[in-house]
């Protein structure tokens, strides 16, 4: 299967700091991929060259057939932040109608759209209330619809569960399970193992570097352990003895 997103030796540095060193990447069409990392190993930097906001120092990145940068694909691509940038002094279905807007969705269409992705987000009720009263887990939520406003062939989710409850969180991967069925392309970036174990097909990054790649399963049974969490310390310590050779 042909790649969908192809990220060739990506190279990204600040003040002559590497935070990646030569990633590549592939992900196909449909799947449901997972970058998996702490804190600072470059999920975030990652994505964020992967959409065009963020130039790499050296490497190229295609999504479909089109080079990133590019105008033609952001207009396909679906953007969850790890932090929500919604207007606290709006409801959530104005909230909906100004990112609507900016989408380029028509007037015409916009209150449609807006009712069908609060439905994918169980938020419909609450549509009407200002976004000052809702919870953490709603504006998690609430960023999940906006993303998917416009249809996006592409959705990337920078760690959408974070600081939720098990329980919305369970309903949050039921709905990406949902999208992917319907064809939708996701990433999802995370440093949690159990929702890595979801994914299709994972890419394990610790320092800026890819150290592993493929199926949770794969990726235990090469390692020979019985956990995720074992496996990532297993590569990373391989990592760390070939630097040391």
């Amino acid at each position: 299967m042909s790649a969908f997103i192809e990220m060739k030796n990506i190279q990204q540095a600040f003040h002559k700091e590497k935070t990646l060193n030569d990633v590549t990447l592939k992900v196909s069409k449909g799947q449901l991929f997972g970058l998996l990392g702490p804190s600072g190993s470059g999920k975030t930097t990652l994505v964020k060259i992967m959409l065009g906001l963020l130039l790499p120092t050296s490497g190229t990145v295609k999504i479909g057939n089109e080079k990133i940068p590019s105008l033609k694909s952001m207009n396909s691509i679906g953007y969850m932040a790890q932090s929500d940038a919604l207007y606290n002094e709006l409801t959530g279905r104005e909230n909906m109608d100004f990112f609507a807007a900016l989408y380029g969705i028509g007037k015409k269409d916009r209150g449609q759209r807006i009712e069908e992705t609060a439905a994918i987000v169980n938020l419909s009720p609450h549509l009407d209330k200002v976004l000052e009263n809702y919870s953490g887990g709603m504006r998690r939520r609430m960023s999940l619809a906006i993303a998917l406003l416009h249809r996006p062939e592409l959705l990337i989710l920078d760690e959408p569960t974070v600081g939720i409850d098990p329980v919305l969180r369970a309903s949050i991967w039921k709905d990406l399970k949902k999208l992917q069925a319907q064809g939708t392309t996701i990433i999802i970036t995370t440093h949690v193992m159990d929702e890595a174990e979801k994914c299709d097909q994972l890419a394990l990054l610790r320092g800026g570097k890819i150290i592993a790649n493929g199926s949770a399963a794969t990726l235990k049974a090469a390692s020979n352990t019985t956990s995720l969490e074992a496996a990532f310390l297993y590569y990373g310590s391989v990592k760390e003895a070939a630097i040391c050779d």
